[in-house]
């Protein structure tokens, strides 16, 4: 079989190889994508997208329960689980098939198969276990991604233990459900059935929720969770999962029983290295993840890895711009910088939503900062009062010396919308002096930004 001749070969299609294969070909290089299953990976099929299709059908939940307090009633509310999972899938779907569509148009060439490393500059794919193809390429991208971790004495075995998968098509609502684990994916799950009715319990094994929040935030979340009727339970670590049952140890080291119906384990992620034929190559891993430097390099000439295939953060928006930064390093274009991943906004769309950039206060100060920290309650913005949504902060940290927006953490109605503003400021170096003078409209959420900015400094207005 012949080598099928590119200048560069994406491994992997999601959300950082899709798009790397993209910029490629917009760079005029004859580009190739090796996807094994889905165009868009697990962020559009069985991630990021269909998940927030189903946390829209809960808060529209929610919203329903809570129509008096908007002057409405009706009765006899109630909801269609199969037709909630059709309509996320058929999102899904709908996306996929939008990402066929962009990689034809950019005359991408995709190949249906695995692909894995054949030696310098080549690629072999295998299709049902027999190869199909070999490609050569002086670039090769690896962007394979990751799966989710299981705990050495609970494995997902589809029915009573979930993996996301499962979580997300349900054919019925369980009776009581325990997650284990508080970051981004779990308190998701945690959110969504929460808000179809459904006890839930979150088993955290650090001291907090949402481990890589401000620890303000965090505690604000808990405070809204409970609320809402979850039991949070941090410090804590899972020891047992069988007949509907789970026995927890706590902090203080007793150990309970929960109900859990169904579990679902939400522990993190380690990068699909397998399979990839690293062994014989420059390729190093490390927890699971392949190690490359500021460029995506790997130590293997010629390679390059990007995504959740490497370093954290583990977001979908890092690995597509870590696609393009990697090939535009690769087509020699000036002026290009390193991501910094301080610059890289974090959310959580729980209900209320997470959303985070920069330095904490503590980390902050860690690094040697002297910081001036602004706060902002939603119930002090007009709009956030209007909407029915009066519970939310947003604060800020600067530099004392310097006026830098070191970081920005944000909890309350629609702030995965908001960040992207305090993103744009960190990667324009803005001062607290640019923010301040800078108009918001009026009456809008962005106000309660502004807000904080001011009141890092002794100036807020409006509370």
């Amino acid at each position: 079989m012949a080598d099928k001749q590119f200048d560069l070969v994406v491994v992997g299609g999601g959300p950082g190889g899709y798009v790397a294969a993209i910029r490629a070909a917009q760079l005029g290089m004859n580009a190739a994508l090796v996807e094994r299953e889905h165009l868009g990976g697990i962020c559009l099929n069985w991630g990021c997208i269909p998940t927030k299709a189903l946390l829209r059908t809960s808060e529209i939940n929610h919203l329903l329960h809570n129509l008096r307090d908007y002057g409405f009633s009706a009765g006899d509310v109630s909801f269609d689980l199969a037709r909630i999972v059709k309509r996320s899938r058929k999102v899904a779907g709908q996306l996929s098939r939008g990402v066929t569509h962009l990689l034809r148009k950019n005359k991408v060439t995709v190949i249906d198969g695995a692909g894995r490393l054949a030696g310098s500059g080549r690629v072999a794919v295998e299709k049902d276990g027999e190869e199909v193809d070999t490609l050569a390429a002086p670039h090769i991208v690896l962007a394979t991604g990751a799966r989710a971790r299981s705990l050495p004495n609970l494995e997902p075995d589809g029915k009573t233990v979930w993996s996301y998968k499962e979580a997300m098509v349900p054919e019925e609502m369980p009776e009581s459900l325990l997650v284990i684990g508080s970051g981004a994916i779990g308190i998701e799950f945690a959110s969504f059935y929460c808000n179809l009715g459904v006890p839930v319990t979150v088993v955290e094994l650090v001291d907090r929720i949402l481990p890589v929040e401000d620890p303000e935030i965090s505690d604000f979340a808990l405070k809204a969770f409970r609320k809402q009727g979850m039991t949070l339970m941090t410090g804590a670590q899972v020891t047992e999962v069988s007949d509907g049952k789970a026995q927890v140890q706590t902090a203080d080291g007793e150990t309970v029983t929960v109900d859990a119906d169904r579990t679902i384990l939400a522990v993190g992620i380690t990068g699909n290295v397998e399979d990839l034929c690293l062994e014989d190559t420059g390729v190093r891993v490390e927890a699971g993840h392949v190690v490359v430097d500021e460029w995506l390099r790997t130590g293997e000439p010629g390679v390059y890895a990007i995504g959740d295939l490497v370093g954290s953060p583990w977001l979908a928006h890092k690995a597509s711009h870590e696609g393009v930064l990697c090939v535009e390093k690769i087509a020699g274009l000036d002026g290009l910088h390193p991501l910094d991943p301080r610059t890289i906004p974090g959310c959580t769309y729980c209900r209320p939503q997470v959303a985070s950039i920069g330095y904490t206060e503590a980390a902050a100060k860690e690094a040697g900062h002297e910081v001036r920290v602004g706060r902002f309650p939603y119930v002090g913005n007009g709009k956030a009062i209007a909407l029915g949504e009066p519970e939310g902060l947003i604060k800020t940290v600067f530099d004392a010396a310097t006026g830098e927006l070191l970081g920005a953490h944000m909890i309350g109605a629609e702030v995965t919308e908001l960040i992207q503003g305090y993103a744009i400021a960190r990667n324009l170096e803005a001062t607290e002096a640019e923010l301040m003078h800078t108009v918001f409209p009026h009456p809008t959420l962005s106000e309660a930004m502004h807000e904080s900015v001011l009141d890092a400094y002794g100036r807020a207005i409006h509370y």
